[in-house]
């Protein structure tokens, strides 16, 4: 078993008006469903993959990685896990959005359509609202993946029982390789 810890890149945000700082895009403003940082999402998509090709030459299968991140973080994780072919043992979207969703049949891969996923959100959110991680699952789920979504009663982070959540979502995806 190996993880792996990447860093966003530091580049300026412009809803923290314009500092600099660690973030996989750019976030142009309080509408995260909109005006996406096209050409930042690429660059990190771009980032991630390598790191993923990395991993498979040092020996880790793709069914045997599973990708994923926080926010930010778990948006990334999101659009590049199930853009990948083959695909993952899975991805993991914490407190996050589906980046790109109205372009999802385009860069949705046979791979990625089958990588489970698992959405989970904190029901307080007030910077990622509960929402947009809702629909994020429902667009996956309408596009056939196995997508499992839950809240805890938290804002923008992560509660104890979605850890064990997490933990018990993991052990089912690796049950079989057993």
């Amino acid at each position: 078993m190996r993880f792996v810890f990447p860093h966003a890149p530091v580049r300026p945000v412009t809803i923290n008006g314009g500092m600099r700082m660690r973030a996989w895009y750019d976030i142009r403003g309080p509408r995260l469903s909109r005006d996406q940082d096209a050409e930042g999402i690429a660059d990190s998509l771009s980032r991630v993959d390598a790191l993923l090709d990395s991993e498979i030459r040092r020996g880790f299968a793709p069914e045997r990685i599973v990708l994923a991140g926080f926010s930010q973080g778990g948006a990334i994780a999101l659009r590049c896990g199930l853009a990948r072919s083959p695909g993952l043992a899975g991805v993991v979207a914490l407190s996050c959005y589906l980046l790109q969703a109205d372009e999802l049949g385009r860069w949705l891969t046979d791979g990625g359509r089958g990588t489970p996923v698992f959405v989970g959100h904190g029901s307080m959110d007030p910077m990622v609202p509960a929402e947009l991680g809702r629909d994020a699952a429902r667009r996956l789920e309408a596009e056939g993946l196995d997508c499992a979504w839950r809240t805890w009663p938290v804002a923008h982070g992560v509660h104890p029982d979605e850890i064990a959540a997490i933990d018990d979502w993991l052990e089912r995806r690796f049950e079989a390789a057993r």
